[in-house]
């Protein structure tokens, strides 16, 4: 498994329940969570594998805008 963390604009809780199944429909994805009370809205991500592109593809194809860090 690996942990991967995103900086990204998911703010609030609506922010979530509108990424929630986007990131729900991943295979790979273990578990994930978003710090809102961060400033850079930091989701961590665990990976059964090593993509971490496709995290970034589904979380701007739910509309919000992710960067790695």
């Amino acid at each position: 498994m690996k942990t991967v963390k995103f900086k990204t604009n998911i703010n609030c809780g609506n922010c979530i329940k509108t990424v929630t199944p986007f990131l729900n429909e991943l295979d790979n994805i273990d578990t994930w969570k978003v710090d809102t009370d961060n400033p850079d809205k930091i989701l961590e991500v665990v990976l059964d594998d090593n993509n971490d592109k496709i995290v970034i593809e589904v979380v701007k194809k739910a509309g919000f805008i992710i960067e790695t860090i």
